[in-house]
């Protein structure tokens, strides 16, 4: 059995999901976010998120962290800026702890769980739910949507061991 962490990244909400299993067949899962208060700094924010995801991973220990690759909106170039800096401090508390990391780009990620590139939050949440078999609603959506990341690495996991770290 292999475990295998999504992260989603985000300034005032990191969501985690983490799967066990093997192939298809998922044993277990847990999720959650990293909550950050907008009245502190950027730079405050930022070590939060990561010394709480690095206490995540030490106490975890997955085979694989999947992380969903940052975009930007043209019409929101700055929060593009400051979603590439969480999915940074991401990406460096998985080469502190020697995880291998691979980054999966949102389109890609919604049309392997749901069939549609374009599908929305519910959209997905709800086809994560029906894969895990979960009656109650996934919450909050940055969770669901890190679970997703997590599925697509147990699924694809076979192709990832020759990754390097």
């Amino acid at each position: 059995m292999i475990k295998i962490i999504g992260i989603d990244p985000g300034l005032a909400a990191t969501g985690i999901g983490i799967v066990r299993g093997a192939g298809l067949k998922v044993d277990g899962c847990s999720y959650g976010s990293i909550n950050t208060a907008k009245n502190i700094s950027l730079p405050t924010r930022l070590n939060q998120i990561f010394s709480k995801l690095l206490l995540v991973l030490n106490d975890e220990k997955p085979d694989l962290m999947v992380v969903e690759d940052v975009f930007s909106l043209e019409k929101y170039p700055k929060s593009g800026i400051i979603l590439g800096k969480v999915a940074g401090v991401v990406l460096l508390a998985g080469s502190r702890v020697d995880i291998p990391v691979v980054e999966i780009p949102v389109r890609e990620a919604k049309q392997v769980l749901t069939g549609n590139g374009n599908a929305t939050k519910i959209q997905l949440e709800k086809s994560v739910r029906h894969v895990l078999n979960l009656t109650a609603p996934i919450r909050p959506y940055h969770a669901s949507d890190a679970l997703g990341l997590a599925l697509i690495g147990l699924f694809r996991y076979e192709g990832t061991r020759n990754l390097t770290k």
